[in-house]
Order: structure tokens, then sequence, then C-alpha cells
């Protein structure tokens, strides 16, 4: 009896501890499990299926293609674990979707952001990263907090790309500044 319920006491206190972490910080950023469902729409940006992708890549000015899927950084370095491909024609802003960002990584997409659009902030702007990933979610808040006025989230990202049997390339993220 006493090590059913050290068992009990200790799945009570794992059920305490996931309910004291929070999911979003007080700016709205989602903080953790990245990789669960979505929502429909993302404040600041409008969402866009694939057909609806397509149709604006072939609009002038065309957008600017943002993966936002992440990689691990060791000793001021991307570490490749796996292959990666993206979008044709993608900036690969990794990390830059997590909930929270150090002023270094803030700095970084900011940086990237400026140099893709010119400084231009009425340039579209189109995040993306998995489907149920809400990295991508994040960085559609976090540009338009920034001030880009035409900033577009493929929710479902990657995956219905792939889906879709559309062409993908190989990616690297952009180095920092």
């Amino acid at each position: 009896m006493p090590r059913l319920l050290a068992i009990v006491l200790l799945g009570l206190s794992l059920n305490v501890a996931q309910a004291d972490t929070a999911l979003f910080s007080a700016a709205g950023y989602r903080l953790t499990q990245y990789r669960s469902p979505t929502p429909a729409t993302a404040e600041g940006a409008q969402t866009l299926d694939t057909q609806a992708l397509q149709r604006l890549l072939g609009q002038t000015p065309a957008p600017v293609l943002i993966d936002v899927y992440r990689r691990p950084w060791v000793q001021g370095r991307f570490i490749d674990t796996e292959p990666h491909s993206n979008l044709p024609g993608s900036l690969w802003l990794a990390n830059t979707g997590d909930g929270e960002l150090d002023a270094t990584w803030q700095d970084y997409f900011t940086f990237h952001l400026r140099k893709a659009t010119a400084g231009r902030a009425d340039q579209p702007l189109v995040f993306y990263c998995r489907s149920d990933c809400w990295l991508s979610w994040n960085a559609v808040k976090r540009a338009a907090a920034i001030g880009y006025k035409q900033v577009y989230w493929y929710r479902d990202g990657l995956d219905a790309w792939e889906a879709a049997n559309l062409p993908l390339q190989a990616a690297r993220p952009e180095p920092f500044p």
C-alpha cells in the first residue's frame, strides 16, 4: 500500500507541475507545446491555404517566405541534426518562433526581416513551419508587433506544401548578422 500511495502522489505532483506551466506569455506568445493543434487564425495576419499561397506568390510584389522551424543552437552555431527543406526561395529564420526571444534572437529576426524587405513595412511576409506548429503563429504575431502591415500565416506550412507535391529546396538557416 505505501508504494501505491507513492505512485498516486507522484502522479498528482506531475499533474500540478503541468498545470502550473503557462502555455502563453503575458504578451500572448505560445511558450511551450509548440507542436499541438493551432487556432484557425493568428492575430495580425491573414491565414493562407496552399492555393491562396500559390496565388499570392504570383502577385507583385511577391511575398517573402519565412520558415521559422527550430534548429539546435550550440556554442554560437546551428547544429545540423537532420536535413531540412523548405519552400523554394524561403528565408529560414530558425528559432525565431519561440515564445520568448532574448535580445540576440529578436535582433536576428528583425535584422533579417529588414534586410529581406529593404525596410518596407508594406512588403508581404508569409510565415510558416509545419502543420500544428505554434512557432509560425508566434512569428506572425511578432512581425505584426514590430510594424509589418501585410503579414500572412501559412498555417499548415511545409506539410501542406509537401502533400500537394510541390517542389522543395534544401535549407540552411540564415546566418547571424
